[in-house]
């Protein structure tokens, strides 16, 4: 017990580090924690063994991970028709895109056997709200592209999963063909998000019609204490009805929540935020922790070459994807092209398919979650530290906030904002002279 408190302990405190490294330096959070993970962990100083929480890991990590997604679909407001549209198409077109040409990488360049890479391809979908949300936050990117980014990593983080396990199951010969998986996918996707949409609703009217304790709204932690609790309990239930419908459930309950209490629920986004933060904090360090370098990239320079591929392949995705779609200009589609970093659910997911993998007898499970692993690290490491500048040259990012004092500057940034959410708004009028200083 002594030991597992302590695995716990530094984690955290590694996390936590990390964070204050990242405000006092302005470097990436997500590579920061990804660095320190691995310094404490199998490729440093083996402070840290994740091995040791045993089967336990993964339902927490899972929980967790769901109130990360829960939170992302809280703040899944995409208004306009044009913003809705732009990620749809994209989710669509790099969906099946990104699934053909990730394992046709993954077979050629790393040397995958067909199966294991079609299993690669399905787990390089997701680009996980929990790397690109802080990054979108910290790099302050303008709210469409982050909004569209974080759409994305939503939408595809649960479907790659379960697409994931599906194409597993296909490789140890659990299922027959692909109809069995085309048809299992839309039945735990459509049932994870039926049933996430139905605990959402039944959550909203319990919040709707709450009794009001003492003290203000922002005091009251009766609320946020409900949606933990109905969280936990959703993402578990669809577990155990449907195999990875969890990640689904956890989205579209947050996405009807979200869009049902609107004021009320924009109340407790700092709260939640705060703890899907936290949740990031202490899970990235605690997954780069069980890796080693040996296991970074046992193919050599065919794995470097696979993710290097894979990280430009994402551009032509991206310009195909985007044909038709206003409002994207070489800029946007550029900066779209470039952040697609992997998480912790990617992270997750393959340490678990390795195990399965390794238990069934199938060789090259060390390979597959070595590659995964290496993908991580070279997108985070690389995305990490040059998309904010890459932003800052396109003039993709919002400028810091004006003076309280300085009221031209206010409306400067009022209009900046109105243009690119598409909202027309009254030129900014020159301050008068009894303002001037």
């Amino acid at each position: 017990m002594n030991r597992l408190e302590l695995l716990w302990s530094e984690s955290f405190f590694a996390g936590s580090l990390a964070q204050l490294i990242a405000r006092l330096t302005g470097l990436p959070a997500v590579v920061l924690l990804l660095t320190v993970g691995l310094v404490i962990g199998r490729a440093g100083f083996n402070l840290v063994e994740p091995e040791t929480l045993g089967r336990g890991l993964q339902p927490l990590v899972g929980l967790l991970v769901s109130l990360v997604l829960f939170d992302g679909g809280l703040n899944l407001r995409l208004a306009g028709r044009d913003l809705q549209r732009t990620v749809v198409q994209l989710v669509v077109v790099r969906g099946v895109l990104g699934l053909l040409g990730g394992a046709l990488l993954a077979h050629q360049l790393a040397g995958l056997a067909w199966p294991l890479a079609w299993v690669f391809a399905a787990i390089s979908l997701a680009t996980g709200p929990t790397v690109v949300t802080p990054m979108v936050q910290q790099m302050r990117l303008l709210p469409g592209l982050g909004q569209i980014l974080q759409a994305e990593g939503l939408i595809l983080e649960p479907i790659g999963a379960v697409l994931a396990l599906l194409l597993l199951q296909l490789a140890l010969g659990d299922l027959a063909g692909w109809a069995d998986v085309v048809s299992l996918l839309g039945l735990r996707v459509g049932g994870g998000v039926a049933i996430g949409a139905t605990g959402g609703l039944l959550l909203s009217l319990v919040l709707e019609h709450l009794p009001r304790g003492s003290g203000t709204e922002q005091e009251d932690p009766l609320p946020l204490q409900l949606i933990l609790g109905a969280l936990f309990l959703l993402v578990s239930g669809a577990e155990w009805l449907l195999p990875e419908a969890g990640f689904p459930a956890a989205v579209a309950a947050g996405v009807v929540v979200g869009l049902r209490l609107d004021k009320e629920a924009s109340q407790l986004d700092e709260l939640i935020a705060q703890l899907a933060q936290l949740a990031i904090t202490v899970l990235f360090p605690l997954l780069a922790a069980d890796l080693s370098w040996a296991e970074l990239s046992p193919l050599g320079l065919g794995g470097v070459g696979c993710v290097l591929a894979l990280m430009l392949y994402r551009w032509i995705v991206i310009q195909l994807g985007s044909i038709g779609l206003p409002g994207l200009g070489w800029s946007e589609k550029l900066i779209l092209s470039w952040i697609a970093p992997r998480g912790v659910v990617t992270a997750a997911v393959a340490s678990l398919f390795a195990l399965q993998l390794e238990a069934a007898g199938v060789a090259g499970a060390s390979d597959l979650k070595g590659l995964v692993f290496l993908m991580i690290v070279l997108t985070v490491g690389l995305q990490g530290f040059t998309a904010p500048s890459l932003a800052r040259r396109l003039g993709l990012v919002l400028e810091p906030e004006p003076p309280a004092n300085d009221p031209l500057a206010g409306e400067l940034k009022t209009a900046a904002l109105m243009a690119t959410e598409g909202v027309e708004g009254p030129a900014p009028q020159p301050p008068s002279p009894e303002a001037s200083p």
